[in-house]
């Protein structure tokens, strides 16, 4: 009972529902603009594309903010090219663009902590749009365009860009405090020292074979297996134990809500089936809000909002039924396991690396 009540021990100090209902106006706009064209397949691009751009946003000085958040969005928009261009494809060419955008991700650190976090939103979303363009490929009602994924990214960027630059404008021009002031704002520069460069390695494989095992045995459902895994493994070996349970936990609760809601369209068909469609994109968005509103009230419940809503949005263009959520399931724990396999190997890297060379042979130090 005290294990379950630090996972789930909540801060009334970290709710910040006006960024939360920022968020919502945000994503609203593309929601309905997708509505009204009739295109909901680039949606979740769109939506990405804005809650990453904010999560990465670095306030203070609007043209610093600007060029950093620029090339944010180019960085995203080349992954996601990547992303949908070849995710159809050969499942090698898969394994190894997961394993060179893991890896590169990892090695971010040596340009601070600020930009390695914004690199893992980039590296979360190349795995997001794998499976986003897995999905719509395998509905034969469905056509997605790489391009159009391009621009509903970077448009989704944009739009906060636009409102960050309104919003600085409205305060007449003053220097603002970055939107997730609680993310890491260090940009200092860091040595990539031997247990970091092997622990990005180890990232980078797990997730190149999660990739291998889902699309190389062309598992059903099987991009929750990466997914699983990416939103269980902690981005750091220095990062808390407790945390890493707290994301653990998440991410089967938030598998779990979503394969609720991904049962009610399941007997549905017509002019049904599309308003309930609409209506689960609805929630999603709703998901993000709150995760963007109780990132820091609670990790557990943050990371479940977050996993929720990503599942929803890839799986809606796929029907489902019973036997479809117990693959979902079955994938989820295989990622969560394989993520809290790495963990406790990343432990050890840590323990070991934290000891004298006299430590590790068993003999005085000379």
């Amino acid at each position: 009972m005290g294990w379950l009540s630090k996972v789930f021990a909540c801060d009334p100090r970290g709710l910040n529902w006006p960024r939360a209902v920022g968020f919502l106006d945000v994503g609203m706009v593309p929601l309905f603009v997708f509505w009204a064209i009739g295109y909901e397949q680039y949606l979740l691009s769109a939506l990405f594309g804005a809650l990453f751009v904010a999560l990465a946003d670095p306030g203070g000085n609007f043209g610093h903010r600007a060029f950093d958040l620029s090339l944010f969005t180019l960085i995203g928009a080349g992954v996601t090219a990547l992303a949908f261009g070849i995710g159809a494809d050969a499942w090698g060419w898969l394994v190894l663009a997961a394993f060179l955008v893991t890896l590169a991700a990892g090695l971010a650190l040596a340009f601070g902590v600020r930009r390695f976090v914004s690199a893992l939103l980039i590296n979360l979303w190349f795995i997001i749009a794998v499976g986003v363009e897995s999905g719509l490929h395998g509905a034969s009602h469905i056509t997605s365009h790489t391009w159009a994924q391009v621009v509903s990214w970077t448009g989704g960027a944009a739009l906060w860009i636009l409102v960050a630059f309104l919003w600085w404008l409205i305060r007449g021009r003053a220097d603002l405090p970055q939107p997730f002031s609680e993310l890491p704002g260090d940009t200092s520069r860091r040595k990539l020292t031997p247990p970091l460069i092997l622990f990005a390695l180890i990232r980078a494989l797990v997730i190149a074979g999660t990739i291998a095992l889902a699309y190389g045995l062309d598992l059903s459902y099987g991009s929750w297996l990466p997914i699983a895994a990416m939103v269980a493994m902690k981005p750091s070996l220095q990062q808390a134990t407790l945390v890493s349970v707290q994301r653990l936990v998440g991410a089967l609760l938030g598998a779990g809500f979503a394969l609720l809601l991904l049962l009610v369209p399941a007997n549905e068909d017509g002019l049904r089936l599309f308003a309930v469609e609409r209506g689960l994109e609805v929630v999603a968005l709703v998901l993000l809000m709150h995760a963007a509103a109780i990132r820091f009230w609670n990790y557990a419940f943050y990371s479940a909002a977050i996993a929720a809503a990503v599942l929803v949005l890839i799986d809606l263009p796929q029907p489902s039924d019973h036997s479809a959520e117990g693959y979902r399931v079955l994938w989820t724990l295989c990622g969560v396991g394989i993520g809290l396999l790495v963990m406790v190997l990343a432990g050890l890297l840590a323990k070991r690396a934290g000891k004298t060379p006299a430590q590790r042979t068993g003999k005085p130090n000379e």
